[in-house]
């Protein structure tokens, strides 16, 4: 292959970002953050989690199940629709916890459509799609990290039933979710012997061992689960037994491009934040953006931003028609994933600067966005393990 990210590009003129269609849901979903999500945000991050009810409104709304088939449950539309709803979501004032929250059956429900298992699509995928039911991904453990072929959580065949026993840890939605798309052993060592399992909550054996407080994503409830002795029926094994370790690595394309979409959408809202009040703060006799120093801070948080979003836009419109096993695309998204994560770091570092004292405290939002930026770096594979695999498929 070669070392090439881009293809041709279109001289259409037609973005397909803002046919009418799109430029609709994403006024709705503005609007929608504007009126029900962005007055709660503070209420939320210090509850440390999300009302039920907000998934049932969104789902009401029309949103909730954006990018998903209409044969599942969903509302239709390809990535490119998601990652709008992502969008519009911080731009009306929501945040990364918010996303990682309401939308966790991103990374929970996909494994499940793809097994294209009419049974477990139908008592987790549509009710979670329209807000009945919420769901969580367990793949991380205590001692594991990105080492998924490493698992060590055993599920063990008894009769009809896999007997679960081992932990979790940084379960995104973990306290509140009925259901773990959960990483299990259920053959040798390595990548061949691991399986996914749904569990769920109520299943004896399974607790939340505790809730994780965190530096961001006050908002999103994080959990450390265990399993002991928990009984799991086998029609509840999604795809083929010891397949897990494919299912998994063929959905990193989508959760990787999700968090870089995150990632240019919070600089780009931290970005507008930042302007807006440098324009009403003035300081000595003038508002502070007739600074030089400022205006030339705000070009290059745009100029970061804009370059962000631009790759990984690109790499999200060519998801909808590429494999997420071609080595091309994994690429792009693991490039787009970091390119967006320096982006972010850097906008949101220097609109806390910008609004300066200010930028400290709890009330402002650019110091949600602050601490909510620090896990893009880390979530969906650290900065470090996405440039080393992005060094092998450039072939250096």
């Amino acid at each position: 292959m070669t070392d090439t990210l881009t293809e041709a590009p279109n001289l259409t003129g037609v973005s397909a970002w803002e046919t009418p269609e799109r430029k609709a849901l994403r006024k709705v979903v503005e609007d929608f953050t504007r009126a029900e999500i962005a007055p709660n945000m503070a209420q939320w991050e210090d509850d440390g989690e999300l009302p039920r009810q907000l998934h049932v409104d969104a789902a009401k709304a029309g949103f909730l199940a954006v990018g998903y088939p209409e044969s599942v449950g969903g509302e239709g539309g390809d990535a490119v629709d998601a990652a709008i709803v992502t969008e519009a979501t911080l731009a009306g004032g929501g945040s990364g916890g918010l996303q990682a929250s309401l939308f966790t059956h991103g990374i929970a429900l996909p494994h499940i459509i793809d097994s294209g298992n009419t049974d477990l699509i139908d008592r987790y995928v549509r009710p979670t799609l329209d807000g009945r039911m919420i769901g969580a991904l367990g793949i991380t453990e205590p001692g594991g990290g990105s080492d998924v072929a490493g698992i060590t959580t055993k599920a063990v065949r008894d009769g009809d039933h896999f007997v679960v026993n081992g932990a979790k840890i940084f379960i995104t939605s973990g306290v509140r979710a009925d259901f773990v798309t959960t990483a299990v052993r259920t053959g040798g060592e390595g990548h061949k012997g691991v399986s996914l399992l749904v569990i769920d909550k109520d299943t004896p054996g399974f607790t939340v061992s505790r809730r994780l407080r965190k530096l961001g994503w006050h908002c999103s409830d994080t959990a450390e689960l265990s399993f002991q002795d928990a009984r799991v029926p086998v029609g509840n094994l999604v795809g083929e037994e010891n397949s897990g370790f494919y299912q998994i690595a063929q959905q990193f394309v989508s959760e990787r491009l999700w968090l870089a979409i995150q990632g240019y959408a919070t600089a780009e809202r931290a970005l507008d934040l930042a302007v807006a009040y440098a324009k009403e703060r003035h300081t000595f006799g003038q508002p502070l953006i007739k600074r030089q120093v400022i205006r030339h801070k705000l070009v290059d948080m745009h100029a970061r931003t804009a370059a962000a979003k631009a790759l990984t836009r690109q790499a999200v419109e060519r998801s909808t028609v590429a494999s997420k096993a071609d080595p091309s695309m994994i690429l792009e998204a693991v490039v787009a994933k970091d390119q967006a994560v320096l982006c972010a770091e850097h906008v949101v570092h220097e609109a806390v600067q910008v609004f300066g004292g200010m930028g400290y405290m709890r009330e402002t939002e650019v110091e949600r966005h602050y601490r909510d930026a620090r896990i893009l770096g880390i979530g969906g594979g650290a900065n470090e393990v996405m440039r080393d695999l992005a060094a092998k498929l450039l072939g250096y």
